[in-house]
């Protein structure tokens, strides 16, 4: 079975293909601002195919128990199939430049670290900015920034096929789901989204960029406190 999430219909993600589940979780420093990310545990595979939570009310997260019946989820799906080019900005340094696909943002913070991915770029002619600037934006799940070598080729982390539960430490809750390597998303009419090296999918189902998170579930009270 090759490996895939499916959306369903106002119900959970179906993630096909015996696709690894874990739990990472964002390392801080005083000030609230994501450092590097953290591995934690493994979920068991016991199938092929398993059902994760997309409407943020299972009392069984990460995996759906039914509940968005009950809730009576509206899972329809908004974002653009492509890249969001209204909502997409570019930026050029020196040595390097930035792809800003806003309408991606997570809100998980690691752009944020000393002179910032944006002023990194700027100033890439010195080593050490162009260095944070990569690390920077290779942190990034979302996948809403990506540094581009001159020649426009893309600078990418190598990722494995997998899907992290994302814990934000600083807000003290459960982010949204961290897909990674490539994985197809197709949505509920069979249209596949841009296949990306990595993004993030709601799972607090308040996004209003749905399948894509939106930094939601930082106001969700679904999403208080981590899966570990």
């Amino acid at each position: 079975m090759d490996k895939k999430i499916l959306i369903t219909k106002d119900g959970p993600y179906e993630v096909q293909g015996d696709i690894p589940l874990q739990i990472s979780s964002t390392v801080i420093d005083e000030e609230g601002t994501s450092l590097k990310w953290q591995a934690g545990k493994n979920y068991p595979q016991d199938n092929q195919s398993y059902f994760l939570c997309r409407c943020g009310h299972s009392k069984n997260k990460p995996f759906c128990d039914g509940s968005h019946i009950k809730a009576k989820f509206n899972g329809q799906e908004t974002a653009t199939y492509q890249s969001d080019t209204k909502n997409t900005a570019y930026y050029k340094g020196p040595q390097i430049d930035l792809v800003d696909e806003k309408s991606l943002c997570a809100s998980l913070r690691f752009c944020h670290r000393a002179a910032t991915v944006w002023g990194a770029v700027e100033e890439s002619d010195k080593p050490e900015n162009k260095e944070l600037a990569i690390e920077e934006a290779c942190d990034c799940a979302s996948g809403r920034l990506t540094i581009l070598q001159k020649d426009g080729t893309p600078i990418d982390p190598k990722l494995n096929q997998e899907i992290s539960l994302v814990e934000d430490t600083a807000a003290g809750c459960r982010g949204p789901l961290w897909v990674k390597g490539g994985i197809p998303i197709e949505s509920v009419n069979g249209q596949i989204y841009k296949v990306r090296n990595r993004v993030t999918l709601c799972r607090c189902g308040e996004s209003n960029n749905k399948p894509f998170c939106d930094g939601q579930h930082l106001e969700s009270q679904n999403m208080q406190g981590f899966d570990s």
